[in-house]
């Protein structure tokens, strides 16, 4: 089973995407079947396909997708004088002749509209990709945003627990200093005694 690929687009990528479309575009084709064929040769989704052309690599060849166009049509003028030419040599006035003829031009046109509604069934599919990719980047949007006021909170949080942990430690330091002042000044107290001549004599402790 081949595994699809999500991981960022190339510049090799993007230039194979160009050339892909382009040629589709001289000859008639369906972007739809560009994208296709690219998809395969990247292992990528026809819609993810699709996105990179629509959001980024289309600007890129404004140019080149008029002359596309144009030599599309020079094609198309070619190909219609080349069919108008041979239908006037090869047309015959029997009555069979043209049942034959009409009967051709029917299975075309059937051919022609199954084929035009299984594109458009891709093309609603892509649609349907392309909206939930949509979506997608929306929530991952917001979930960026919400980690980032998260971010912005848990800063703010860890400042006001850094300051009090540095006013806690002052307290602690001025507690110490009171300790040791407070054991300076007892050790600092001298007690007197009367002697046994009513003198008073320093007592050490």
């Amino acid at each position: 089973m081949t595994t699809t690929r999500q991981d960022a687009w190339t510049q090799d990528e993007d230039l194979l995407l160009a050339e892909v479309v382009l040629r589709h575009i001289r000859e008639g084709g369906t972007q739809l079947g560009a994208f296709e064929e690219v998809g395969r040769t990247l292992s990528r989704t026809a819609a993810a396909c699709g996105f990179r052309w629509n959001s980024y690599v289309r600007k890129q060849y404004k140019t080149a997708i008029e002359l596309a166009k144009k030599q599309r049509k020079e094609l198309k003028k070619q190909a219609h004088s080349e069919v108008s030419t041979y239908e006037h040599v090869e047309a015959e006035p029997q009555s069979q002749g043209a049942v034959n003829n009409q009967e051709l031009t029917l299975k075309d046109v059937i051919q022609f509209l199954g084929e035009y509604e299984k594109q458009e069934n891709q093309l609603h599919n892509i649609i349907n990709e392309n909206k939930t990719l949509t979506i997608q980047v929306d929530r991952l949007q917001e979930q960026i945003e919400e980690l980032e006021a998260d971010k912005k909170t848990l800063e703010s949080n860890i400042q006001l627990i850094e300051e009090d942990y540095k006013a806690l430690i002052e307290i602690m330091e001025r507690a110490r200093k009171m300790v040791v002042l407070q054991e300076d000044e007892r050790s600092k107290k001298v007690k007197f005694q009367m002697d046994r001549n009513g003198n008073l004599e320093r007592v050490e402790k």
